[in-house]
């Protein structure tokens, strides 16, 4: 079992940047590490995840302009988010998830405001 705390999320303009913070409580290794948001109405949706260390996913209407990393020394991930536009706006959700049971965690959440 692995507890994940996010930070980073706050207010910022539009077109501004924010980045995102997940400290596991453990080795991320055995995990498929990722950002989901949810926005007010919505349904929880994946951001971005990274599968290897070589390959990332990306929902479509962030590509080019998120990006994530992971830093396995101190077991966090990051979110970088640039040009960040209104419809970003959502509570932000680290996931871990076991890369052989598929059992998921989660954080709870940051929430990312983008307003002029």
């Amino acid at each position: 079992q692995v507890q994940l705390v996010e930070s980073g999320g706050g207010l910022a303009q539009p077109g501004g940047s924010l980045r995102l913070s997940c400290v596991a409580s453990g080795s991320i290794f055995p995990y498929y590490m990722g950002w989901y948001r949810q926005a007010p109405g919505k349904q929880r949706e994946l951001v971005a995840q990274i599968i290897s260390s070589s390959n990332t996913a990306y929902a479509d209407a962030v590509k080019g302009r998120f990006a994530i990393s992971g830093d396995t020394a101190k077991n966090t991930v990051y979110l970088q988010m640039n040009n960040l536009a209104p419809e970003d706006t959502a509570v932000y959700y680290c996931n871990a998830q076991s890369k052989w049971s598929g059992v998921e965690y989660w954080g709870k959440g940051t929430l990312v405001t983008i307003s002029s």
